[in-house]
């Protein structure tokens, strides 16, 4: 099984968590492959490298057609996975950057957000 480095990868400590929460870790910790990031798990998965990976879901919506999601982990088996969005002080470009904090937040963004299967806060 692939899952992120959790020492490099956020997505490799939320799978930590998981194994962790459904007492998988021992089992499994010792075939784990760590790769660098959550795409390199979805190749090893969609290549046949390995039987099974764990990464975000809605990094499976864009290679829906390679990889076949099994099972979603639940909510309380790992922290909130939260993607703030905010205007970086001294931004070079603050209108252009508040336009497009403006189109991402908007009904038309969040529903893009929700067809990579994004849940929205607001």
């Amino acid at each position: 099984m692939a899952i992120g480095n959790p020492k490099t990868v956020p997505a490799g400590r939320y799978a930590t968590e998981v194994l962790n929460f459904y007492k998988a870790s021992p089992a499994i910790n010792d075939k784990l492959i760590l790769a660098e990031n959550v795409r390199q798990v979805l190749d090893y998965v969609a290549k046949g490298e390995v039987e099974a990976g764990i990464v975000y879901l809605t990094d499976t919506v864009v290679r829906a057609n390679e990889v076949k999601t099994v099972f979603t982990a639940a909510v309380e088996s790992h922290k909130p996975i939260v993607y703030p969005i905010a205007l970086v002080k001294g931004a070079r470009n603050e209108k252009l950057s508040l336009e497009f904090i403006k189109t991402v937040v908007s009904e038309a963004g969040r529903d893009i957000l929700k067809s990579y299967g994004f849940k929205t806060l607001t």
